[in-house]
């Protein structure tokens, strides 16, 4: 057997379905085999492969025991003379193997092999060349200076930005998302280090190679697509803490001395600066429209308090200073609390959703307002004249964000994405029917023929040779490639020279999935014919807050009633109680403590599902079921129906 290729898989159905395919074609007139390892998907990755990919050999773990690890188990079972780990989120050429077989035979100093790597919008993925994270590179690149001077071989050395990606180099670090190897050096180095779960395996690796003698290349020659890269959720405290975790242990293998001390305390103080930039990029992405909404509001009405003093009082100092302190901050949270429970801070909102905040926000101010002492009445004038620049500054505001961004003012007539299939006539209706049934709003300009002599059909706009020409005459935004009609090269080719100003997105043959990612920052997109789950919506998801935060407020106020019918254990309530209010859980989360399930992140529950039901063991796969029904048929009566049965079996018990 000449190939073994490996591709550990965790719950990203439909990517390895695109990545086999592709990988199929890539085998044609070469002896290949191929390894799925699939670390406890709850997908139907399993049922896929065997269902799809009958040539597949599979290895199902019940658990999910790490890249590392599952890698090894497929690597000791296989016969390759070159053995390949491949990402299940990525696309090879039709002869990638070939050039890299041959490239290998012709360099018996060759230890390892890396690609020129494409993210999902046609952009190269620096990743694809590294050096080794020595102190200064690693230092360089926490810091952001390797991001400052890109070309710099003092300042870059982890993406090595100063070697052209379009020649073939010696390097340090292959990619662990595509890393072809010769398993003569695998024999000799060893296997992948279990001591890494995620990230940095493929580093360790690369540099035991080069200390055995050997040398790793970067082969530009042939390009594949990997849809989400280094960078995916780069912003997360996960990634923060688990890539600078295992560069710790990285560093405590390889390195020794001083210097290996001060790396180590470096890579920590990195995992806590990185970490609050993480924190404060999210924290910021989250308030800055409310933020700028509340100075806008604030401000507003400090000018109409003095205007409407001197206009209609004739007294410029007629309002109290309370007005200022009390009565301002009062109505500006609360017209932001109506746009929020309005869905006016959902990324997808409407202006009429603003509208409909402010003016409910005015009406909780019409009823507090009769509640409030005599010294806090400033004036109904200020809140009716109050609504009206609220209306106008924050309908403003995203007018002129959406302006800046789109160059135009139509908001809420924002038309549906220009898009283009290529493919043949019968493929290119497949697509249109799978959109129609997921229900995606698409322009459907027309479809380009996959060959030139299909030119003359009415049915095309043209061959896929002017498809630069398509894009430049109808302003397209979107193209869907058919994979079962354009070569994996052919679409990479059109994905680099079109740049990432288009939506490129690909449909595998067969499938009813429709897959693509605009930057390497972001997860894969997906068009499927797939699951819905309700509890992911945003209106769901501020109700769910808000039946935790009300529900808290009821159980502190009737606590005492509560612990006589209803807990046993009086200690337990408030520390319930206050983790709910803090977001540190929830009243009702899913069962189990299985959270890595592909299902819309909750924090961890109180309650969940399981509760209320009889008391009889439930094994994994009813359990994850449960979960699985709940996210997807979630209502508010759901949480309120699970409460009331956990506390009557509580009671009960």
């Amino acid at each position: 057997m000449k190939l073994s290729v490996i591709i550990v898989n965790y719950n990203v159905r439909h990517f390895l379905e695109q990545a086999l395919l592709s990988v199929r074609n890539a085998s044609h007139g070469l002896e290949v085999e191929v390894w799925v390892v699939d670390n406890n998907s709850v997908d139907d990755s399993v049922a896929m492969v065997q269902a799809k990919f009958p040539e597949v050999r599979l290895i199902v773990n019940q658990d999910n025991p790490g890249f590392a690890v599952a890698n090894n188990q497929a690597i000791r079972r296989s016969t390759g003379t070159y053995v390949l780990l491949l990402n299940p989120d990525t696309v090879v050429e039709e002869d990638t193997f070939s050039k890299c077989i041959t490239f290998m035979d012709a360099h018996p100093d060759a230890g390892g092999l890396g690609v020129h790597m494409i993210d999902g919008a046609g952009k190269f993925l620096p990743e694809s060349k590294r050096g080794f994270p020595t102190p200064w590179v690693a230092f360089c690149k926490t810091f952001g200076l390797s991001r400052l001077f890109p070309r710099s071989a003092f300042f870059n050395r982890y993406h090595l930005g100063y070697l052209d990606e379009m020649e073939t180099h010696p390097v340090d670090v292959l990619s662990g998302a595509f890393l072809f190897m010769r398993r003569s050096v695998l024999d000799k180095i060893g296997l992948l280090d279990e001591a890494f779960f995620m990230y940095g395996e493929d580093i360790d690796l690369s540099y035991r190679i080069v200390q055995a003698g050997y040398r790793n290349y970067y082969f530009p020659e042939t390009t594949i697509i990997h849809y989400k890269g280094e960078s995916t959720k780069k912003g997360s405290l996960n990634y923060v803490r688990t890539f600078y975790k295992a560069m710790i242990i990285f560093a405590r293998k390889h390195f020794r001395g001083r210097g290996a001390s001060g790396f180590i305390f470096m890579l920590q103080a990195a995992i806590y600066f990185r970490a609050a930039l993480s924190l404060l990029s999210s924290f910021f992405k989250r308030i800055y429209l409310p933020l700028f909404d509340a100075v806008l509001i604030f401000t507003g009405l400090l000018f109409l308090k003095d205007f409407w003093a001197a206009y209609h009082f004739q007294d410029p100092g007629y309002y109290d200073r309370s007005v200022v302190y009390f009565n301002f901050p009062l109505y500006t949270l609360t017209w932001l609390a109506g746009i929020f429970f309005s869905g006016g801070y959902d990324r997808t909102a409407r202006l009429r959703q603003i509208i409909r905040g402010v003016l409910f926000g005015t009406v909780i101010l019409a009823a507090i307002y009769g509640f409030l002492e005599m010294s806090y009445r400033s004036s109904r004038a200020l809140i009716l004249l109050g609504t009206a620049w609220a209306l106008v500054a924050t309908v403003g505001l995203r007018l002129l964000l959406h302006f800046l961004r789109f160059g135009n003012f139509r908001m809420d007539r924002q038309s549906a994405p220009r898009l283009v299939i290529v493919g043949s006539a019968a493929e290119s209706k497949r697509v249109q029917d799978v959109l129609q049934q997921i229900g995606v709003q698409k322009n459907f300009i027309g479809t380009v023929a996959p060959a030139e002599e299909a030119n003359e059909d009415a049915f095309f706009l043209s061959n896929q040779y002017q498809l630069n020409e398509v894009a430049e005459v109808y302003k397209v935004d979107e193209i869907i490639f058919c994979s079962k009609d354009i070569p994996a090269e052919r679409i990479m080719y059109w994905m680099s020279r079109l740049g990432p100003r288009i939506a490129y997105k690909t449909i595998p043959e067969e499938s009813l999935s429709i897959i693509g990612s605009n930057s390497r920052n972001s997860v894969g997109e997906l068009y499927t014919v797939d699951i819905y789950f309700a509890i992911d919506q945003p209106a769901n998801r501020r109700n769910k807050r808000l039946l935790d935060i009300g529900l808290s407020g009821l159980l502190l106020v009737f606590s005492p009633l509560l612990w006589l019918i209803s807990y046993r254990s009086a200690g337990k309530l408030f520390p319930q109680i206050w983790s709910v209010l803090r977001g540190h859980s929830t009243w009702v989360g899913y069962a189990g403590e299985d959270q890595d399930a592909p299902l819309p992140q909750l924090k961890p529950g109180i309650f969940s599902p399981k509760d209320g039901l009889p008391a009889f063991p439930l094994n994994q796969q009813t359990i994850r079921r449960l979960n699985f029904l709940y996210a997807k048929d979630y209502h508010l009566g759901t949480d309120l129906e699970i409460i009331r049965k956990a506390l009557f079996r509580t009671k009960r018990d």
